[in-house]
């Protein structure tokens, strides 16, 4: 009989053997030097990230959303991305969803065995995906069987995938059309991805959510002009923006920020064309969302 086939992020390094006997500072030092595996494998990973954005990009502007699943520090990562994104670029929480093996629960605490339950990814992406989705399943060894499952199941019913996995080999890999994969090599601790393929994951989500979101229109220049004014730092930043790209004193920003409903677009579009609110969302829904179409 054959061994099992033992993932790439289960290796042992051997830079860091003797970890536990080091200094603190040398231990410290270490630890974050390791970090710079995860950059490296961000950037070896980019043609294969173009390719996943290019695609979740097509879906959401046909009215698709995008779902992220992963288990255990991988869902937890997701869900961090996921959250981001409503108050960052003014998105409906269905847009970008998180999905995590085990439930809410496994955001704060371990749920053993969830993530071997491949059954369970099965009957969850039957359940939240339609053809037209994105899904991008999240798993550093690639072979937690409920992110394999949903990302097997999201294909079959049509939906596009994508899987970000530090093991080119593994399961995962194989079940998507997109494979984004981090070569961050053995942890400093043995198996503990939570570390470098932890970062590389986490780097790789800012960048697929980012970039989707310019492509979608939610980004004028570099600035962020579809953010919701939740607390009073995001109010302040949508007056500066307001009074940025109308060319307008605060006063007037807020004047003009309150008769567009917090909508720092449509206040824009109202003060460099001279319009009501109501014109200047027809003129921007015209133009999908872009701002930079309209000045």
């Amino acid at each position: 009989m054959s061994e099992a086939r033992v993932a790439v992020t289960e290796s042992v390094n051997p830079q860091t053997r003797g970890l536990d006997a080091l200094s603190t500072s040398a231990l410290v030092a270490l630890l974050v030097a390791r970090q710079r595996a995860a950059f490296d494998a961000v950037e070896g990973a980019a043609p294969s990230i173009v390719r996943a954005v290019e695609a979740i990009a097509e879906r959401l502007r046909a009215g698709g959303s995008l779902h992220y699943a992963g288990a255990g520090s991988s869902g937890r990562l997701a869900t961090l991305d996921a959250a981001e994104c409503p108050p960052t670029f003014g998105t409906s929480p269905a847009l970008v969803r998180a999905h995590i093996a085990g439930g809410s629960a496994a955001l704060v605490r371990a749920v053993e065995g969830a993530e071997d339950d491949g059954s369970a990814g099965e009957r969850e992406a039957r359940a939240e995906v339609k053809a037209g989705d994105a899904v991008v399943g999240i798993s550093a060894s690639g072979g937690a069987a409920w992110v394999v499952a949903w990302v097997r199941t999201a294909r079959e019913l049509g939906a596009a995938t994508i899987a970000l996995t530090s093991d080119g080999g593994s399961d995962l890999a194989a079940a998507a059309e997109i494979a984004i994969l981090l070569e961050t090599g053995a942890e400093p601790i043995a198996g503990s991805t939570r570390l470098v393929a932890g970062t590389a994951a986490k780097l790789v989500l800012n960048a697929i959510s980012t970039a989707s979101m310019v492509r979608l229109g939610k980004v004028y220049d570099n600035l962020m002009v579809d953010v919701v004014a939740t607390n009073a730092k995001l109010r302040a930043r949508a007056l500066r923006l307001v009074g940025t790209l109308a060319n307008v004193d605060r006063a007037e920003a807020a004047t003009l920020l309150d008769a567009a409903g917090g909508s720092v677009k449509v206040a824009v579009v109202m003060s460099r064309r001279r319009s009501d609110a109501e014109t200047a969302r027809t003129l921007l829904a015209r133009e999908r969302g872009f701002l930079r179409n309209l000045l």
